[in-house]
């Protein structure tokens, strides 16, 4: 049986990506490329890497809800709209957006205005290896951000062995993961040979990373100083993370948690101590790299977590949620492995 899909925001960087991992999944059929303001152009035109001569499609709810699955690769206005609207209507749904990634009172603290959805119920969180039985059996999905993704899938085995209040998140991700729109900051001179760390210390994404730290982990709640970092390349993501190690606890320990939580992840590996993962081992791909290094010296543990942001962060995520969702085979169409050089 094969699935019908669409996707909405397909001129994104996110919907593209989407769109060239599903033009090679084998149960699935993308029925509709919706761009609303591209539509009616040829999508090669926006992105040449992909084949063919069809056009963005306009954005029809009916249409979409026809559908057995769509992705939402909207900004968060948008998606609180159509995700809401399409899964009423019977149709499944994988948004890339923040519209239901947090608790409403925690949306309004990192976005600013209140959350209009706020009386429904949430969406199932979609970091997969941690929510695969949920993913399985909702209607509605919202994929995590890019850095949440990363830091999670790093600190999340180890958080019984961190002291609470004591985790640092530096984190660093190329350029698309600030969206295809024109900006000043993104400028080819401007960020080239630059490297500038942004929205520190309110980034939204420190509330998403609190939030699921504490709703899926075994502890309480964690606080967390969270900055992110803009680097001059075009994909990838490293989130270094740094916590307090509670007494005791040695490398022995660490390496066996993260080696047991992840024996079965096809997606997560697991690098030997002292070995560090690479963005572009990565690049192209839906895995993630992890290792963790005990500092004996201070007492603390360096996590580095890496992925590429369009795939694991992004498209590569959102087609693993899709599959657990339609009851494919969760690997159908990914890869672990980056292309490299």
């Amino acid at each position: 049986m094969t699935a019908k899909v669409g996707i909405v925001g397909a001129s994104g960087y996110g919907g593209a990506e989407l769109l060239r991992v599903l033009y090679g999944h084998p149960a699935v059929e993308v029925a509709v490329v919706a761009a609303q303001r591209r539509a009616g152009t040829p999508i090669a035109d926006a992105f040449p890497n992909l084949p063919g001569d069809a056009t963005f499609d306009v954005v029809d709810t009916d249409r979409l809800a026809s559908l057995d699955l769509v992705f939402l690769a909207t900004p968060h206005g948008a998606s609180l709209q159509l995700g809401r609207s399409l899964t009423e209507a019977g149709t499944r749904v994988v948004d890339l957006s923040g519209a239901f990634r947090l608790e409403p009172h925690t949306f309004e603290q990192a976005y600013g205005e209140p959350h209009p959805a706020a009386a429904l119920a949430p969406a199932v969180y979609g970091l997969t290896e941690f929510t695969r039985a949920a993913v399985a059996a909702t209607d509605l999905v919202a994929n995590p951000g890019c850095y949440p993704t990363a830091t999670l899938l790093g600190l999340l085995p180890l958080a019984p062995l961190i002291v609470p209040g004591s985790i640092v998140v530096d984190a660093k991700s190329g350029t698309s993961g600030a969206g295809a729109g024109a900006s000043d900051r993104l400028h080819h001179p401007h960020v080239h040979g630059d490297v500038v760390a942004y929205g520190a210390p309110t980034h939204r994404h420190t509330w998403e990373i609190e939030q699921h730290l504490a709703a899926l982990g075994p502890t309480s709640a964690q606080t967390v100083s969270f900055t992110p970092h803009l680097i001059p390349m075009s994909r990838g993501l490293l989130a270094t993370c740094y916590g307090a190690l509670v007494e005791g606890a040695t490398q022995a320990d660490v390496d066996a948690v993260l080696r047991d939580r992840y024996a079965d992840e096809p997606f997560v590996h697991v690098l030997p101590p002292g070995t560090f993962p690479h963005t572009k081992a990565l690049a192209g791909s839906n895995g993630c790299q992890v290792s963790a290094t005990v500092d004996e010296r201070t007492g603390r543990v360096v996590v580095t977590s890496a992925i590429d942001n369009l795939g694991k962060g992004a498209a590569g995520q959102a087609v693993q949620n899709a599959n657990v969702m339609l009851g494919l085979e969760e690997a159908a169409g990914l890869t672990a492995l980056g292309v490299y050089p």
